[in-house]
């Protein structure tokens, strides 16, 4: 089976309005979305020693994620950021990166790395110093970028990935294809793009593939992008097609949306 390791980011998602706390972030969804697939996962990061971080380690452990490389730091407390809904789409407010943004990857953790299939990381992981050595020990290397596509910081970053995912809700329609072939041809070989209800895009070098939302009740959209890149990945990875995974990376996002938090586990406060 496909093996997966987010490494990164983690944050305590706190929406005020339901004054409850989820665990979250870009690497820890994907990581913990992909054990829900039935694939072996592990999560790499470092988490403040404080309430947050035990909320999130406690979580993963209980999810089954090998957590063995994680560190605990006195310097920073964990990561956390606010949320408030709107029609059920989540906006984001206030937060703060915390320990998140003191990671550094030592040779054992590459080592590590080295046995997983897909490893995933993200624009708020401060990696980016370290994507040539973390490429080096990935059989897959996948990067969510968020919204960010400014052309310096996609120098930087292109050239050690083999999946780039981004949001391109801010982008004019008729401007996709060719910021998607350019970002192809910096390295990638598979740019995978959303538009929100517009759905998702895949370009390979040759040929575009679309893939349009699947209708669902939707009760909290948060974590429904990182569904969305944990099923393609994982099928992707695991022999389907292009549009294959896309199909199952849909109907996953969807059935994601039907729950508040990433993957669920609220804690009032």
């Amino acid at each position: 089976m496909v093996k997966v390791i987010g490494v990164g980011d983690n944050t305590v998602d706190t929406y005020i309005h339901q004054r409850k706390r989820y665990p979250g972030g870009n690497a820890v969804n994907v990581a913990v979305l992909a054990k829900r697939l039935g694939c072996p996962a592990a999560y790499l990061g470092w988490l403040g020693n404080d309430e947050r971080g035990t909320i999130i380690y406690s979580v993963l452990t209980e999810e089954g994620l090998d957590l063995s490389r994680c560190r605990r730091v006195d310097t920073l407390p964990t990561a956390f950021s606010t949320v408030t809904l709107i029609d059920g789409d989540r906006v984001f407010g206030e937060g703060d990166n915390g320990a998140c943004q003191l990671l550094h990857l030592e040779k054992e953790d590459f080592d590590y790395i080295q046995g997983f299939d897909v490893v995933h990381t993200s624009v708020f992981s401060y990696i980016e110093k370290q994507l040539p050595e973390l490429r080096a020990a990935s059989q897959l290397l996948s990067f969510d970028l968020s919204q960010r596509h400014d052309e310096a910081y996609l120098h930087q970053v292109l050239p050690f990935v083999d999946v780039a995912i981004l949001s391109l809700s801010d982008v004019p329609e008729g401007e996709q294809p060719a910021l998607m072939r350019w970002m192809q041809a910096q390295g990638p070989k598979l740019v995978l793009a959303t538009r929100g209800a517009d759905g998702a895009w895949v370009f390979d070098g040759r040929t575009f593939y679309h893939q349009g939302i699947i209708p669902v009740e939707v009760v909290d959209t948060l974590g429904a992008g990182d569904a969305f890149a944990a099923c393609f990945l994982v099928s992707y990875t695991g022999g389907d097609s292009i549009p294959a995974a896309l199909q199952k990376a849909a109907h996953f996002a969807a059935e994601n949306c039907k729950h508040y938090g990433a993957f669920g586990y609220g804690q009032s406060f």
